[in-house]
């Protein structure tokens, strides 16, 4: 070999040497591009608008979005009546619905207007699953489920008992298929650790009596 003039030995060094930095800097740009791309996967993935499973009910809160039409879009509570109120759409029945249907619906009824609607409905808040606790407590009355109560969660949430309450005696009131049942609870042995499956979790429409 014989070194050019000019050039030399430490050309040949530099381009030895830029040469793997270059490979490199190729590697870690196809893997951040890999990594974005999984990441944009799970993102899609994970952007779910709704579970199709839930019923809207009356003060539910949804938030409706037209693509491309702002003016549609809006965030609404559902009335008393089970009803809400779109421009163009008009009343719609949202009650008793899924996010799914009431989408398809909402859609179907903006294709007189607009040429193929997209329209996303997603639960913004849940005020219509509620249970009710009455009789000896502090403050009786409706109160929304959130984060799975227990009976003695919503004791707690109606301010605990009154003076003369049979606390031994309390008891759960809940509908089924099959009717309706009562579910006995037992606040003294709950409250000493014993017999803790009576502690049971809420569902929508349960009534907590407190004799």
């Amino acid at each position: 070999m014989t070194r050019n003039a000019g050039t030399g030995w430490s050309g040949r060094v530099a381009v030895l040497l830029v040469c793997p930095l270059f490979a490199g800097s190729l590697f870690i740009s196809s893997a951040c591009a890999q990594t974005a791309a999984g990441q944009g996967a799970d993102a899609a993935t994970a952007a779910k608008p709704h579970d199709n499973t839930f019923v809207i009910g009356n003060d539910d809160v949804l938030a409706i979005n037209v693509w491309k039409e702002p003016d549609i879009s809006r965030s609404i509570p559902v009335r008393s009546d089970g009803k809400i109120s779109l421009p163009l759409v008009g009343e719609v029945q949202a009650a008793g619905l899924t996010p799914a249907a009431l989408e398809k619906d909402i859609a179907s009824r903006l294709k007189n207007y607009i040429s193929e609607p997209e329209v996303t409905v997603m639960v913004q808040t849940v005020n219509s699953q509620k249970f009710n606790i009455l009789g000896q407590v502090v403050k009786p009355g409706s109160y929304v489920i959130a984060n799975s109560p227990t009976v003695l969660d919503a004791i707690a949430l109606a301010g605990g008992f009154r003076d003369f309450a049979k606390k031994k005696s309390v008891y759960v009131l809940r509908q089924g298929a099959s009717g309706e049942s009562r579910i006995p609870f037992n606040y003294k042995d709950v409250s000493q650790g014993k017999n803790m499956a009576q502690n049971i979790k809420l569902q929508p429409g349960d009534t907590i009596i407190v004799p």
